[in-house]
């Protein structure tokens, strides 16, 4: 989602330059993150200029599948969240500068999608629960299984099943 600098100043002087639009996300997944797909975000917003500023104010809406925290199952995770972000042309950016968060415009274009990205990772909630039934839950895996309580108890260790042997044998003796 690029913008230029002329095109946001042709219509920014008389009101707030609009913008309305679907930006693919879909690099997400494959970065370290629970994130198992998501589509298209919607994209709405304004931009105004004030001086050397651009103020973007925007809103991202879509969905996302994230892992169920006890089953691991898929739970869609609809969000909806704005944000706003600076952008100065100005050719000396200092440390308050930097603690605002005003971004350096380099070149004549702005491109809000690393911040559209970056947004949307940091609304990913630390954990989620489905509210279905858990009826499509794995009950084993690579290297693990699901037991009951009752088979828990009734399973032997496998580290210690020779010596259960042994155990039976002198039962069976007596």
């Amino acid at each position: 989602m690029k913008f230029t600098l002329g095109q946001i100043r042709k219509h920014a002087n008389q009101e707030p330059f609009t913008f309305d639009e679907h930006v693919d996300v879909s690099e997400l997944q494959t970065m370290n993150n629970d994130i198992r797909e998501i589509k298209p975000v919607h994209v709405l917003g304004h931009c105004t200029q004030r001086g050397n500023q651009f103020i973007f104010s925007f809103t991202i809406e879509g969905e996302m599948i994230l892992p169920d925290a006890r089953t691991l199952v898929d739970v869609p995770y609809p969000f909806k969240m704005k944000a706003t972000e600076i952008f100065s042309t100005s050719s000396y950016m200092g440390k308050e500068e930097e603690e605002q968060e005003i971004h350096p415009v380099n070149g004549d274009t702005i491109d809000l999608t690393p911040y559209i990205k970056e947004n949307i990772l940091l609304e990913i909630p630390f954990r989620v629960f489905s509210d279905k039934d858990t009826d499509n839950a794995p009950f084993s895996g690579e290297g693990w299984e699901f037991l009951s309580e009752e088979e828990e108890k009734s399973k032997v260790d496998p580290r210690l099943q020779k010596l259960q042997s042994l155990l039976d044998k002198k039962t069976e003796e007596k």
